[in-house]
């Protein structure tokens, strides 16, 4: 027993696995498994002509909607009052009923048969069966019912034929359309019957046919593709039905062919998985970005809506107080005015008064007070002759016009003003220790709040992700960058929610190795009556000066220049490092590459007077042999620049792509210094091309040599500061 259940439970074990991997693979194409008309898992679904699929409930909700609203036009015609009223969805049956009398309805509408695809949203025509002539497609609702079979995994499928208690089903028969339990199942199928032979599968409540059935002649198996129609039919469709001049092909070579079209879609969709989930992240952050912009639209539309409700609040209170100081002043005016217009009736104010004074009998009295009265009366007189309200009661000047801005904020609309392009300056731009990448924005462009600097290393195994950094400036500097790699680089402006197009995209390459920092050294062999260093002493210029003149004085039949030697202020003893310089193109011999400590020391105390005019190495044969020799005795292992060209040697011990001997001056050299491998290269530094390399002896401490002859000028590439690599990560 004990060996049983040892068998029996890794056994289990692997069928409990396998089925939560079903369960698992199957739950993750949930999406293909809803009908889009109803939104539902599909049930019974029929393939339309159009090749999506559709439930067989819904295709037919489809058609009498599709009824319904060819009646309502009519109706709409007749009575344009009424209001439509959307039907609820009817039962299956009630459709059936519809659909099979919809014809004879009215004699004047015909029979629907055509249909707005949910999938693809297409008018379809169903032909003249209509829905009879589908296809139902098994394949799909097999596929739905192991999806509700993992999603409903705790619940059994009991047998069709048990007297209670019911049992539990095991198989289900496909012939018999029933589930059965073991029992149930040898009852109703015993040995030696008919039914013995049926096909049974696992318990199950999908029963499909196990023949497909032509829908226009349904005595008939399907047996032929039609290559046209893309749809199963049978010999009699070929024969004499809608198929009969159409290209059909048997259905073992169409299902052989759509089969292997099938796979080799899957495995080219499998094999581009890490771009697939490289693009899923893309369009995360897409939705990320989308999300905060989109807020951020929000907040700045709110912002400047509210700042046009603070200025017309503001506008509001000026204009109703003028309008109400105004109406104040004026009504002031006219009550006193009117005032003293009451004053001249009889009895009252300055008449009343006057009559009063009459009544004066002392003359001088009267005298006194009368003559100022009396010029009171005349001012009366006179206001009554010429008639003039004190304030006029019209408002037309404080009338406040809004017609255009009624029609400025009718059209208020989202900016159409975008950002124009950023482009990145290539001469500007540049690797060195570090990346210093610079743009520039077009003038006849608003300027942007931001950049957002995006770059990926350029390399088939490498994932394709952009990396981004944000920066307010025109410049950014990177110092997470690989050696000896190519990156890609874009940028996009940035304002409020604005973004403007990417710019084009430029690809720059690391230096093959750690940059190597030095200056030149003004104290061993440097000549300082030919040779001219500036204060930083990262500039070097060869000059001819007055000795050289003074020494041609005594030269007769001709003069030899030599060259002129200066090295770097510190050297390499291991590893492998890089350096870039320029040379400016107008110089006559300018040297450069390496040199040897001990090589320099024996050099310098037993020297060769090679500078003689009398000396040649050469025999005159190009085998190379003897500038292997020579080079072999010389600290100096030197590149030859000059009249705008770069020099590549013919040696033996000399590897290079190039066949000419000479090749334009590139803007920057390089120089690539293997010290462990006994490898120096020589560099296109904008492109970070080898132009050449070499073997070369190292042997104690290797410097960066230089050597310049006649005219000519060598600049050190200027290191990106550390503080501003430091400065550009904090940003």
């Amino acid at each position: 027993r004990l060996d049983n259940f040892c068998f029996f439970f890794p056994l289990q074990c692997s069928h409990l696995f396998g089925f939560f991997f079903l369960q698992a693979v199957i739950r993750n194409i949930e999406r293909e498994l809803v009908c889009p008309s109803c939104k539902e898992l599909y049930t019974h679904p029929l393939i339309l002509p159009c090749q999506h699929s559709i439930c067989h409930k819904c295709v037919k909700e489809l058609l009498f909607l599709t009824m319904e609203d060819s009646t309502d036009v009519s109706s709409e015609v007749s009575s344009p009052g009424s209001p439509r009223i959307r039907i609820q969805s009817p039962s299956v049956e009630r459709l059936d009923r519809i659909l099979r009398s919809g014809s004879k309805r009215n004699s004047l509408t015909p029979k629907i048969t055509t249909l707005s695809c949910p999938g693809c949203l297409h008018d379809v025509d169903l032909g003249e069966r209509g829905i009879h002539g589908l296809f139902r497609n098994f394949t799909l609702e097999t596929i739905v019912e192991r999806y509700r079979q993992a999603a409903r995994a705790a619940t059994a499928i009991m047998c069709d034929l048990c007297k209670p208690p019911v049992q539990e089903s095991t198989k289900s028969c496909l012939d018999c359309s029933a589930s059965y339990c073991n029992e149930c199942f040898k009852i109703h199928h015993p040995w030696g019957t008919v039914k013995a032979q049926h096909e049974y599968v696992g318990p199950t409540t999908n029963f499909r046919p196990k023949v497909l059935m032509c829908p226009e002649h349904e005595s008939e198996k399907v047996n032929m593709y039609c290559e046209i129609c893309r749809r199963p039919v049978c010999h009699l469709c070929k024969l004499a039905g809608a198929h009969a001049n159409h290209r059909v092909t048997t259905m073992s070579n169409a299902y052989k062919t759509l089969k292997e079209k099938l796979t080799k879609g899957i495995s080219y969709l499998i094999s581009k998985e890490s771009q697939v989930k490289t693009q899923i992240s893309e369009l995360q952050i897409l939705i990320k970005r989308t999300e905060d912009n989109g807020e951020h639209a929000i907040e700045e539309a709110t912002y400047n809506f509210e700042k046009l409700y603070n200025i017309l609040e503001e506008r509001k209170t000026f204009v109703l107080k003028s309008i109400q100081d105004s109406q104040s002043a004026r009504l002031e005016k006219l009550q006193n005015q009117m005032e003293e217009y009451q004053g001249l009736l009889e009895n009252n104010g300055l008449v009343g008064y006057a009559q009063e004074v009459l009544k004066e009998t002392d003359h001088s009295c009267f005298v006194q007070t009368a003559k100022q009265l009396y010029t009171r009366i005349q001012k009366a007189t006179e206001s009554l002759k010429t008639f003039h309200p004190a304030a006029d009661s019209c408002f037309e000047d404080y009338f406040v016009d809004v017609s255009k801005e009624e029609n400025m904020l009718s059209d208020l609309s989202f900016s159409k003003a975008v950002l124009d392009m950023p482009e990145i300056d290539e001469k500007e731009s540049k690797i060195y220790n570090g990346a210093k990448i610079c743009w520039n924005q077009p003038n006849d462009s608003g300027l942007a709040d931001s950049y957002l600097l995006e770059y990926r290393k350029v390399d088939k195994n490498e994932d394709p992700m952009w990396n981004e950094v944000e920066t307010t400036s025109t410049n950014k500097v990177l110092s997470d960058l690989d050696l000896n790699s190519s990156y890609c680089f874009r940028v996009q402006g940035l304002k409020g929610s604005v973004c403007s197009p990417r710019s084009k995209e430029v690809i720059l390459r690391t230096p093959p190795a750690p940059v190597f920092s030095f200056f030149f050294d003004d104290k061993c062999g440097y000549n300082k009556e030919h040779l001219l260093l500036n204060d930083r002493r990262d500039t070097v210029e060869s000059i001819a000066g007055l000795p050289l003149l003074l020494g041609a004085e005594r030269v007769q039949v001709g003069c030899y220049m030599c060259l002129d030697y200066i090295i770097a202020d510190v050297g390499i003893t291991k590893g492998k490092y890089f350096w870039a310089f320029s040379v400016e193109p107008y110089s006559y011999m300018v040297k450069v590459g390496v040199a040897s400590d001990i090589k320099l020391q024996e050099w310098l105390h037993n020297p060769r007077d090679i500078s003689s005019p009398r000396y040649d190495q050469d025999s005159g044969h190009d085998s190379g042999s003897e500038d292997v020799a020579f080079d072999a005795s010389q600290p100096f292992t030197l590149a030859t620049i000059g009249m705008k060209k770069f020099v590549i040697p013919k040696a033996l011990n000399v590897s290079t792509a190039y066949n000419e001997r000479t090749i334009p001056l590139p803007s920057r050299i390089g120089v690539c210094l293997d010290y462990d491998k006994g490898k120096v290269g020589f560099y296109d530094a904008d492109t970070m091309t080898c132009l050449y390399e070499r073997d070369v002896d190292c042997i104690g401490t290797m410097y960066p040599a230089f050597a310049l002859m006649g005219g000519g000028v060598i600049r050190l590439e200027e290191v990106i500061p550390a503080k501003q690599l430091d400065y550009s990560q904090e940003m």
